[in-house]
């Protein structure tokens, strides 16, 4: 069993080309990501920060898993996406040092919701 909480804000995920400058606006909220590979510039981050003159794409959710999680204890971020992607459900999973963050397009959440709950992951406010 895993304990998640919702992030607030929803969010953009975007893709830039790959020599494009990082974006002042990227940096900022609770939770941003930024990886940058030889294909693209990669940005997650609070939809409210995109410009306007900027296509935010469609919005999405944060489930950030309560960790952190040693690097040697396997099957975390599986054990927690297995029943969402059994049941069809889109996500993009974001790993960090300490933890993992699942986003969900905002039509499935409660559905999503539901899954998590009755594979036993509990849901934390805060």
């Amino acid at each position: 069993m895993l304990k998640f909480r919702q992030l607030r804000d929803y969010y953009a995920i975007l893709r830039q080309s790959p020599d494009a400058p990082i974006p002042a606006w990227a940096t900022n909220g609770e939770f941003t990501s930024i990886t940058r590979t030889p294909e693209e510039l990669s940005i997650v981050c609070p939809a409210e920060n995109i410009p306007k003159d900027v296509d935010p794409g469609p919005r999405w959710i944060c489930l950030k898993l309560e960790g952190p999680f040693p690097f040697s204890q396997t099957g975390v971020l599986l054990s927690f996406i297995e029943p969402l992607s059994n049941n069809g459900i889109p996500i993009l999973a974001i790993s960090t040092f300490d933890t993992d963050y699942v986003f969900i397009p905002p039509e499935h959440i409660s559905r999503a919701l539901a899954l998590l709950c009755e594979a036993g992951h509990e849901r934390v406010n805060g």
